[in-house]
Parts: C-alpha cells; sequence; structure tokens
C-alpha cells in the first residue's frame, strides 16, 4: 500500500518521457488505480486480467504498454484489441492514435457497417495497432488478400466477458487459431464471469489477475435511486425526471430498438432534445447520433445495450433505466456511463410489476438497498394527457414513415423529423407544466 502511495506520475510506472508527455498532452496528469496496477506488470511482460469500474481509465492501462513495447521493437500488426461493439472499437483506437499520435502510430479499424473494401485498403498500409468486432475481424483474415496476424506480439479483450458470450465463441476460436501461441495478453473488463476461466486456460500464461474494484461495484459519485410504477404510467415519470433535470445530458436505455425510436419521437413532440440510437440502425446513423449526442446538439441519447459497453461520453449527467436488464450485470454497464473519471451523476431506475424480480437481483449484486426517488404521484399523472397525445402523433407519424424499416436502413431524417416535431416545443411545455 506504501508504495501506491508513492506513484504521482505515468514516469513513476515505468513509462518512457514520449508517452508520458502523451499522456499529459490527453490531459492525464496522474495514472488511474487500475493504470498504477496494470501498467508495470505489463511492462514486465505479463499476462493481465484487469477488472475495474467503467470509466477507470482501462484503455489506458493496456494502451500503454503496447505503445511501450512497440516503440522498443516497431513492426506491422504489433497489436490487435477485440471489442464487443462497433463504437468501443472506433473510441479505443481514437485512443491509441491519440497516445501515438508523437510517434507516428498508425491503426485500422475493422467493424461492421462500414465498406470491406476500404478497410482492406486500410490494412494495404500495414497498421500497428488493428482493433476490431470479432466477426468482422474473421472475414478479413478469411478473405483480405495478404493480411495475417502471424506475427502479432499482444492481443487485448476488452470487455471480456461480453466477447466470451456464444455469439463471439466461434469468431474468437477461429481468431486464436489464426495468430501466435507466443504473444501477450491483455483481458479487461468491468464485470467478469465464470467463462473467463475457460478463455483463460485457452490463451493466457500464468496471468496476474488486478482487481481495482470489487467484483461489481459502482462508484460512490453516482447516486443511484429507483421508483415502481405502473408500466401505463412510465412514460410520466420518463418526462417528469427530464424535465427536473431540465438541461441536464441523459441516457435513457430501453429494451428494444423499436422503443428506442418511440420514445424518441414522443419526447421530441414535448419539445426535448432527444436522438435514438439502436442496434438496427446502419453504422454511420449510430456513429451519427453519438457525435450529436457528445457535441450537444442533443442532450438525451434513447438506446439500448448496444450504447452500455466502454463509450467514453463523459458529459453524461443522468442514466435513465426505462426498462430493467434482464441480466442484472448489464445495469453495472449501464449507470457505468455517468458518474466518470471522479465526477457525481445520478442513475435512476423505473420498475414496473413485471421487472421486480430484476431489480431484486441487481441490488444482490450490488450490495446494498437502493433509496426510493422522491416524486409526488398527482403532479406526476397531471402529464399523462399530454403525454397520450404525443404517443398517438408518435405512432401515427411511425406508421406514416415506415419507421422499423427506415430504422433498419438507418435512414431516419434528422430535419424533416426536428420539423415534424418542433424542438421548440418544449419551451412551451415547460410553461404548461408549471401552471
Amino acid at each position: 500500500m506504501a508504495e501506491e502511495k508513492e506513484v504521482k506520475s505515468f514516469k513513476d510506472l515505468g513509462v518512457i518521457k514520449e508517452l508520458v508527455d502523451a499522456c499529459d498532452n490527453l490531459g492525464w496528469k496522474t495514472p488511474t488505480k487500475i493504470q498504477i496496477e496494470a501498467i508495470p506488470l505489463a511492462l514486465e511482460g505479463k499476462d493481465i486480467i484487469g477488472l475495474a469500474q467503467t470509466g477507470s481509465g482501462k484503455t489506458g492501462a493496456f494502451a500503454i504498454p503496447i505503445l511501450q513495447a512497440l516503440l522498443q521493437t516497431p513492426q506491422p500488426f504489433f497489436a490487435c484489441v477485440l471489442s464487443p461493439t462497433r463504437e468501443l472499437a472506433i473510441q479505443i483506437a481514437e485512443q491509441f492514435e491519440a497516445l501515438g499520435s508523437d510517434i507516428d502510430v498508425k491503426c485500422a479499424v475493422l467493424v461492421g457497417g462500414i465498406d470491406l473494401v476500404q478497410q482492406s485498403l486500410s490494412l494495404g498500409r500495414r497498421p500497428h495497432i488493428v482493433v476490431a468486432t470479432p466477426g468482422r475481424l474473421v472475414d478479413h483474415l478469411s478473405n483480405t488478400k495478404g493480411f495475417s496476424l502471424r506475427a502479432l506480439k499482444y492481443l487485448v479483450l476488452d470487455e471480456a466477458d461480453m466477447l466470451l458470450n456464444q455469439e463471439f465463441e466461434k469468431a474468437i476460436d477461429e481468431i486464436l487459431d489464426a495468430i501466435p501461441h507466443e504473444r501477450r495478453t491483455y483481458l479487461f473488463s468491468a464485470t467478469m464471469t465464470k467463462k473467463v476461466k475457460k478463455l483463460q486456460r485457452a490463451c493466457l500464461k500464468n496471468p496476474v489477475k488486478i482487481e481495482a474494484s470489487s467484483k461489481y461495484s459502482t462508484v460512490d459519485t453516482l447516486k443511484q435511486q429507483y421508483r415502481f410504477v405502473p408500466s401505463k404510467h412510465k412514460n410520466c415519470y420518463l418526462v417528469h425526471i427530464l424535465t427536473e433535470m431540465s438541461g441536464k445530458t441523459s441516457m435513457v436505455f430501453t429494451r428494444t430498438c423499436d422503443s428506442t425510436l418511440l420514445l424518441a419521437y414522443i419526447l421530441r413532440n414535448l419539445g426535448f432534445s432527444a436522438i435514438p440510437i439502436s442496434g438496427q440502425m446502419s453504422q454511420a446513423k449510430r456513429l451519427g447520433a453519438i457525435n450529436k449526442f457528445k457535441e450537444g446538439e442533443c442532450n438525451i441519447l434513447i438506446c439500448t445495450d448496444v450504447a452500455s459497453r466502454g463509450l467514453d461520453i463523459p458529459s453524461v449527467d443522468m442514466v435513465i433505466n426505462y426498462d430493467i436488464p434482464m441480466n442484472s450485470k448489464d445495469y453495472i454497464h449501464r449507470v457505468g456511463r455517468t458518474a466518470r473519471a471522479g465526477r457525481s451523476g445520478v442513475a435512476i431506475s423505473l420498475i414496473n410489476q413485471f421487472e421486480v424480480e430484476w431489480y431484486m437481483q441487481i441490488e444482490k449484486l450490488i450490495g446494498k438497498k437502493l433509496p426510493e426517488y422522491p416524486a409526488i404521484e398527482e403532479e406526476v399523472l397531471r402529464l399523462l394527457e399530454r403525454i397520450a397525445e404525443a404517443k398517438r402523433i408518435s405512432q401515427m407519424k411511425i406508421k406514416e414513415t415506415g419507421g422499423k424499416k427506415r430504422l433498419e436502413r438507418g435512414d431516419d431524417d434528422e430535419e424533416d423529423t426536428d420539423k415534424y416535431l418542433g424542438l421548440n416545443k418544449r419551451k412551451s411545455f415547460e410553461k404548461s407544466k408549471r401552471r
């Protein structure tokens, strides 16, 4: 413990000057707990299993040692990082490029939803770092002429517990067969499952396990609350909370892709600045939605769990679980979108009669009872008529425009929608609510 207190900078961890300067340029003045634990062991050449709360600096914990090793022995296709989602893969690549901007590090991102030929050209430039989703990486290993990872030195599985799900199993096995057995391997996640033991036996050599947090914990700066509500009144409570938190940035998690679109329309019709994101949208539209949210053009992101993993959106003030996740571990990842890097945040879960069991599993997982979100029911239900009308108009609009098919194609026309619903209606809505 005494040694940990003495660590004041990345230099103290053994990081070379070029990368210390890069960290400083990114505003990383002092290393986080997971970085303090992981970087020295990684620099010693150890395989690592890293468990840390989301927003704790996991990407830096594996990117810095990889870049330091790359500087010592430069070569193409030096490291491969696997991610379960496209957005997280793009974000990881951005961090590698930012850290390596002064040392000419080249990255390639291989994810679905983007042209294969364009990605093949990127691989033809022989990048140092490949960041990929498993399925798309297998596509290129099978079909892109001249592309091989036979000389790979580092493999990283980020959000490793999700990568061990059945949907990725076949692709992960094919990737492990296509890369050298002699390499360094890192597994990082906010949550770990029993499946990790299986992968540990398959691809890690005497790994060091680092737990920079309790197994399933949330950060102390996160204020968590719940509210039991009838299903038919969920929209009223959602609008009430968003109005109470007016001006704050919020992520609202739903269970289905259809719900993201409907809720976004309803909220826009009430004058809120909301935008949907789900797995049915095209990659360009998904990135466009995240960028609009990051840049403040919209301050409410309505999303499925596609947005719950690893996304670094530092300004999120609040997470609302409109639908409780069926897998309690997904709750950890959802609420981890707020209260990042020492900031405060709020997480509110709206629970109907069918979700009580799932909610009890969440409380059991995090090891504490949560306080109830305070709201005067009569005041909340005053919104009922206005919200019912907004829902009716929204459903009519979705039906007129073939909403589900447009969502799947990703051609939800933001300008037409904004013009139709009128983002300027919010003032009149808030004014009427105060009466």
